[in-house]
């Protein structure tokens, strides 16, 4: 049987290498009628995509096909010209409860004696996982997580990965990781210091593996809405997500691009990196139909990528 390392590097190379048509075609097939196994892609509102983690009966828990099949989602959302933002959701009683472990663990580990050789060929698999939340960072559509009740472990890595988080009362998060004997390793450590701006904190809850609520997660800066249940916090990611979607999606993505690229480099760098990007994208057609609707007190229309 296959390992779960050759299965996910065969896949990330499979989708690193196709065309825009191709993935074009892929998810226009998954519009039309193909359904993803762990996820479900929906388009509730204009220029507005959802996706949800679609395996309530396993409280939505992170099989093999999930970390597939998110980045052959993202992937075609990136190249599709139609959306301009998108919601992540959870469907069932809770958002995640992270790695499904009976599904993961009997083909995780690569077969043999010599653990140099074991770790040189489970390196890829670790980076294939890390593509899985990774996509979602380089998806330049605006990405917004509304999150209800649980999540957890591969939860934290995900909405970290999101442009911003939305949260019910009744939510709660955990860097699971630490207690099942291993150091996180698809993203938490490397984005939640950075979205709290608190380091201190983001260490203790991944040593502990402390659980932390809503209200304390609002107050750390990792979500920046708290609504009363999961249908309120859904209808209020969408909302926003109508709002990003009526903008120039050139400016927007733009926006994205920019402060993605800003996080990681200096100052003067991101200065830089905007200045290069706006070079070319003045230029654009949106920027004289955003100024003339303005003056004509009228909505702006912007064609699609």
């Amino acid at each position: 049987m296959a390992t779960l390392g050759r299965l996910l590097g065969a896949t990330r190379h499979r989708v690193a290498g196709i065309s825009i048509s191709q993935v074009r075609a892929t998810f226009q097939r998954g519009m039309s009628g193909y359904q993803f196994e762990s996820l479900a892609v929906t388009r509730p509102r204009e220029h507005v995509m959802q996706v949800e983690l679609n395996r309530p009966e396993k409280r939505n828990a992170m099989n093999r096909a999930f970390w597939r099949e998110m980045v052959e989602c993202f992937q075609a959302i990136t190249a599709e010209p139609d959306v301009r933002a998108v919601v992540v959701s959870g469907a069932g009683k809770i958002f995640t409860a992270g790695l499904d472990l009976g599904d993961m663990m009997g083909s995780l580990l690569p077969e043999g004696a010599d653990t140099a050789r074991k770790a040189i060929r489970l390196t890829p698999t670790i980076k294939a996982f890390q593509d899985t939340f990774s996509v979602i960072e380089k998806c330049p559509k605006p990405v917004i997580a509304a999150v209800h009740s649980a999540c957890v472990g591969g939860g934290v890595d995900l909405i970290s990965a999101c442009d911003i988080r939305l949260c019910t009362q009744d939510a709660w998060f955990q860097i699971k990781e630490v207690d099942i004997g291993l150091a996180a390793d698809v993203g938490t450590l490397q984005r939640l210091p950075k979205i709290i701006g608190n380091d201190s904190l983001a260490r203790e809850l991944a040593f502990t593996s402390r659980r932390f609520e809503a209200e304390e997660a609002k107050q750390m800066g990792l979500v920046s809405g708290i609504y009363p249940d999961r249908a309120a916090v859904l209808e209020a990611a969408l909302d926003l997500a109508s709002t990003i979607a009526s903008k120039s999606p050139i400016a927007v993505q733009g926006t994205k691009v920019s402060m993605v690229y800003s996080r990681d480099h200096s100052v003067q760098e991101g200065l830089d990196h905007v200045a290069l990007w706006n070079s070319t994208m003045l230029q654009s057609e949106d920027v004289v139909e955003a100024v003339q609707a303005g003056m004509q007190k009228r909505k702006p229309e912007f064609s699609k990528l």
